[in-house]
């Protein structure tokens, strides 16, 4: 028996140590993630005072100072949803949009947050005029699912006993073609910790999750031919070296939506690349995390 193990030992050590798992360590952006948590944004097409109500008011979550760059539509509206940014754009032309729900096309379809208080939640959808969340309980989860103003769909999920850090957590439901491919992607590219997957009861399907902080990325597929929406939502990392993610992304053959730019003089650096599917995970160094750097 101490033969077996200290063989099977001796094995994952030699595997951690070969060279395709070396390059894997070396290729994986991980060590560059800087902010605890990842941020999301969602393109809208609806009027922005109803978009901006919804997640404010409604949501309860506290708006910030817009950004405007010159290639966002509108300016960027910024939400601290607990741990993380939500970022609220107009619809740009050059990427596609597919209405519907989670299972109508790839793409970052589901948004889920979490509150302790029914009541209060209910009270604020009925005060702004807005239709009364149903809300059920499915497997251990008590939730509502709604649409956002866009015709987005947000997942309100109630968990009254919960510590204080839960309720800073959001999930980031992404529908996939190909869940392999995607898996590695977010696991061996990115560098999320991945988690167990489940069986998500709510859309009678498996679950694979991707943890970060604060922020957990949740993968669903409903087969290969979704059309793909790449242009409704995406998945924002700050990072402490930029240059180290396009050279990551270069080596693994990752497609750049939008290469290794600079603004403000170098105060912000950013790269635009592209999941399996082609939804956009945006990575961002600024001169705060940049300071982070180990090099």
């Amino acid at each position: 028996m101490r033969m077996l193990v200290a063989t099977c030992t001796m094995a994952a050590a030699m595997a951690l140590s070969s060279p395709a798992a070396a390059d894997d360590a070396e290729n994986s952006v991980r060590a560059t993630l800087w902010q605890p948590s990842m941020n999301v944004f969602r393109r809208y097409a609806a009027p922005a005072e109803k978009v901006f109500e919804f997640y404010g008011p409604v949501l309860g979550f506290e708006q910030l100072v817009t950004f405007n760059p010159a290639d966002a539509v509108g300016g960027v509206a910024r939400f601290q949803a607990g741990a993380q940014e939500l970022k609220l754009t107009g619809r740009v032309p050059d990427r596609t949009y597919v209405a519907g729900g989670v299972r109508d096309a790839t793409g970052v379809r589901l948004l889920s947050f979490f509150f302790a208080n029914e009541g209060e939640l209910v009270r604020r959808f009925e005060a702004h005029g807005l239709p009364r969340p149903v809300f059920r309980t499915v497997g251990d989860r008590r939730s509502a699912l709604v649409t956002d103003p866009d015709g987005q769909s947000v997942e309100l999920v109630i968990d009254p006993d919960a510590p204080a850090a839960r309720y800073r957590e959001i999930e980031v439901g992404v529908t996939v073609s190909n869940l392999e491919a995607s898996r590695a992607f977010y696991r061996d590219f990115v560098g999320l910790e991945e988690l167990p997957p489940v069986q998500d009861p709510l859309f009678d399907t498996m679950k694979y999750s991707f943890r970060h902080g604060a922020t957990t990325v949740s993968l669903r597929s409903f087969g290969s031919e979704l059309p793909a929406d790449t242009g409704s939502g995406g998945i924002q990392y700050v990072v402490s070296d930029a240059n180290a993610v396009a050279a990551a992304a270069k080596a693994r053959g990752v497609v750049v939506d939008k290469p290794l730019t600079e603004f403000s003089n170098g105060a912000l650096r950013t790269i635009w690349l592209e999941d399996p599917d082609g939804t956009t995970n945006y990575f961002a160094e600024t001169a705060t995390s940049r300071r982070a750097r180990t090099h």
